[in-house]
Parts: structure tokens; sequence; C-alpha cells
């Protein structure tokens, strides 16, 4: 460990600073990273400046946030830190490390918008199917004299709901249109 600390003395200051912001951001985001996995990272704990949402980029993704501040850290360290032997000018390499920085946090909200695209409600609510067409599966008998049933496709799953009609008795493979829901299992169609 001491030759470690006395290689860090060693390095000029650009690069102590890279490094710094590399090691502790590095170190901050595998611990983030753990606290996600295991569902301890408190829904990101944005900071709110002027108290209205005008950073808000939608979809739950704030401009400044804890994780976003990470990222630029460690994008910014690490950027620093691997071009500091290509590039000789300090201010060029600096420059560098702070477009590698928000190429981290660019990337951070483009994994996160594709991830919120996966969240999915699957619970299905009897009252989307209202204005849908849908097929009958069982006879429905004619005035409301009983039930019949009809198969809905919503949402990518089949339902099966039972189903009356005001009008005449409707045969099994016709198509009808759902005009409301009589109760939690039963529509009526025509």
């Amino acid at each position: 460990m001491q030759a470690y600390w006395e290689m860090f003395q060693s390095m000029d200051t650009w690069m102590q600073v890279f490094w710094g912001c590399a090691v502790i951001g590095s170190i901050i985001f595998i611990v983030q990273m753990v606290l996600t996995l295991v569902g301890m990272d408190s829904s990101d704990m944005d900071v709110d400046f002027d108290g209205a949402d005008t950073m808000d980029l939608g979809g739950g993704i704030s401009l400044f946030s804890i994780k976003n501040f990470v990222n630029f850290i460690v994008g910014f360290g690490w950027g620093g830190v691997c071009f500091a032997g290509v590039i000789e000018n300090k201010w060029l390499l600096t420059l560098v490390a702070v477009l590698v920085g928000v190429a981290f946090v660019l990337m951070f909200f483009f994994i996160k918008k594709q991830t919120k695209k996966l969240e999915h409600n699957g619970a299905f609510q009897i009252s989307d199917c209202v204005g849908k067409t849908v097929d009958v599966y069982l006879r429905i008998p004619a005035a409301k004299s009983g039930k019949g049933k009809v198969q809905v496709s919503l949402n990518g799953s089949v339902q099966e709901l039972e189903a009356m009609t005001e009008g005449d008795s409707i045969a099994s493979g016709q198509k009808v249109k759902v005009l409301s829901v009589v109760d939690g299992s039963t529509v009526l169609v025509k």
C-alpha cells in the first residue's frame, strides 16, 4: 500500500486529480451497483435545485442526480487516466476527460430509457376491452337471456370473458364489438 501512495504522490497534480476521481468514483459506482442489484438504491435520490421539475428529462430520469454525478466523475477520471499518455496538453486532456464524463452520463440516460421501456403492467383491466373487436368463443344468447363467451387479445395476452347482447343471438366464431362492461367478468357486445 505504501508503494501505491508513494507512486500517487510522485504524480503531478493533474494526474492526481484524474486518478482520485477514477478510483473514488469507481468505488462509489460499485457500491451503487451492488445496492441497486439488491434493491436498496432508494430510487435515484434526485436533487431539485429550484423547487420545480425543470431539469426532469421525462420518464423518471433527472438531469441532476447522485448517480449522474458519479457516472460523470468515473468517466472524467478514467478518461483523463487513459488519454494521459496520448495527449500532452493538460487543458486538452481535461477537455477530453470532460467529454468522456458527459458521454458516460448520456450512456446512462440511454440505458435508463431503454430499461424503462421494458417496464410493463401486465394486469388485465376489463375496462380496456371497451371499443375492441373480439371473437365469440361460445354462442351468446339473444336479448340478455343468458351468457356466452368471448376471447379478448389485449396487451399480449388472451382473456376469456362472459358476454351478453341486447340483440339477436351471436354464433361462435363471429366478430363482435365490446360496448360496455356489465360487471367484473362480463361485457355487453354488439
